[in-house]
């Protein structure tokens, strides 16, 4: 199995020696696919130092200014952050999001979403995500670095490659699909009523938890179109309704 379709995306690095350790880290394990969301100035002296012997990976880097257009191909993506908390959705140990993600790549694109070096993801940005990842580690410094934390999930992914088992064999639609899928639940929220509860925002937790969960099983292209089909049936009955 190819692993071209595994992509490490790295939003608003701010150190040109993380992304080139990240480079090399990647290539280590046999990747190829780095990604970058805003990055500072990356193509210095100290990147390439870092980036010893994946210079190729460093120079190849596809850059984007933003982060929903770097996710637009992608049909699954999945998040990485140390922190817990309610609104975040599924979080598993690295070990246990390698084998989803090596099982989702064997037919679809796959982003590894990293966060900066200071504050890691928005909560917009996690929001994308169907799942996220955390790398177990001692309480006492939980954080690592964030070409360590590249490395170490790519790892985990590459040894199953090693392995030599299979993945999963239905192909999923990409981000771009997804969102407009989105957009059509979101204009008919409100015509059912969803709004808000007080000062709670109804709407954008239900759209919260529907990212979450499309996001982390992904869609097939039969089951956008039913979806899409069941849209359109709730559309009409509430026109006919008014």
């Amino acid at each position: 199995m190819s692993k071209s379709n595994v992509y490490y995306i790295l939003v608003e690095p701010k150190e040109g020696g993380n992304i080139g350790a990240a480079a090399r880290a990647i290539k280590n394990m046999g990747f190829s696919n780095l990604v970058l969301v805003r990055p500072c100035d990356y193509l210095t002296d100290e990147s390439y130092r870092f980036a010893h012997g994946a210079r190729d990976v460093l120079q190849g880097c596809a850059v984007y200014d933003d982060f929903r257009d770097a996710l637009r191909d992608k049909s699954i993506v999945i998040g990485t952050s140390r922190r817990f908390g309610n609104t975040r959705g599924i979080r598993l140990p690295v070990a246990e999001g390698a084998q989803y993600a090596f099982e989702m790549a064997a037919s679809n694109k796959v982003a590894i979403v990293f966060g900066r070096e200071d504050n890691g993801l928005l909560n917009e940005e996690i929001e994308a995500c169907g799942l996220l990842l955390y790398i177990p580690a001692s309480e006492a410094q939980p954080s690592l670095n964030l070409a360590q934390a590249v490395l170490v999930t790519a790892y985990e992914i590459a040894r199953l490659y090693d392995k030599g088992g299979s993945g999963a064999s239905h192909e999923l639609v990409n981000g771009g699909g997804l969102e407009r899928l989105y957009e059509r639940i979101g204009r008919l929220l409100p015509l059912l009523g969803y709004g808000f509860r007080g000062s709670e925002d109804i709407i954008g937790g239900i759209m919260r938890n529907i990212r979450h969960l499309v996001g982390r099983v992904g869609l097939t292209q039969w089951e956008l179109n039913m979806l899409y089909g069941l849209l359109t049936a709730v559309q009409e009955k509430i026109k006919g309704e008014l």
